[in-house]
């Protein structure tokens, strides 16, 4: 018989699930299509539930396709300055959704972009979260996702973080800038729902003898998660569902404790799921 350990924090964070139910509230309140920028969130399954309740994704260069007074969800990671006062301008009924969080990073970056500082974000270029925090300092930003990348700034400087990012990463970049930099304004704006699922999962992983990590494969966080679980655990493997646990992984006499965690745009049913499958 196997033992099969949740992690303490697993699955969706607030501002995700603040977006999705968002979402069907919005679907609930106008009982017609609703559109979102771009998927809601990293996983596809959800995607694909939103999109059977009638909601669906779409980018920025199609919104014209819509019509007036259609409703337009800003999905939890945020968007840049210039494309929230575009959609503004339209006539279409936008909801922000944007994570409590990444918006008080938007501020921030804005705030000390205006006076003066050279704006540092921790993290990686290709996510919409980044992109879109870099769009309130005139994207300008030095974005890096470690301290190697870190060429001396000496002017006023001024960091903060990807939401998801890993707290060891936050760290090793800062004291690089420290030993290089003059003046320093730092914002360690790793959420803290991040900080707690990341230490959870690390636990667990020292304590088991295989990890599941369930999540969307374009999940930024989800592949932190399976980062910091495989160099404790080797056997570590990472699923977006149920369907990609092999039944030889299940069956394996050598494993008789499974550790799961889950990526902050996982829903309970596919965790749920994911137990059900491997018990």
């Amino acid at each position: 018989m196997k033992i099969i350990t949740l992690a303490d924090s697993a699955g969706f964070c607030f501002g995700v699930k603040r977006a999705v139910d968002t979402a069907l509230n919005m679907k609930h309140k106008y009982n017609k299509e609703i559109y979102t920028l771009g998927p809601l969130i990293h996983n596809n399954d959800v995607v694909k539930f939103l999109k059977d309740n009638s909601i669906y994704p779409i980018e920025f260069d199609e919104i014209d396709k819509l019509e007036d007074n259609d409703t337009l969800i800003i999905r939890s990671h945020g968007i840049s300055e210039e494309t929230l006062d575009k959609l503004n301008k339209t006539n279409l009924n936008i909801i922000d959704a944007t994570c409590p969080h990444v918006e008080n990073i938007h501020k921030k970056v804005k705030k000390y972009y205006d006076l003066g500082y050279t704006i540092i974000i921790v993290g990686d270029k290709n996510h919409p979260e980044v992109i879109g925090i870099n769009g309130w300092c005139n994207n300008s930003a030095v974005i890096l996702k470690d301290d190697t990348e870190f060429n001396s700034i000496t002017n006023k400087i001024c960091v903060v973080s990807q939401t998801t990012e890993r707290q060891s990463t936050w760290e090793n970049v800062l004291g690089k800038v420290i030993k290089t930099s003059k003046e320093i304004v730092a914002f360690n704006t790793i959420c803290s729902a991040t900080e707690v699922r990341q230490k959870s999962a690390e636990d667990l992983s020292n304590k088991v003898d295989a990890m599941v990590v369930i999540g969307g494969f374009n999940s930024s966080n989800t592949t932190k998660l399976y980062e910091i679980c495989k160099k404790n655990c080797k056997n570590t493997i990472y699923v977006e569902n149920l369907l990609g646990i092999p039944n030889e992984f299940i069956k394996d006499d050598n494993i008789k404790r499974i550790g799961v965690t889950a990526g902050a745009s996982t829903p309970d049913w596919i965790i749920k799921e994911a137990i059900l499958k491997m018990n």
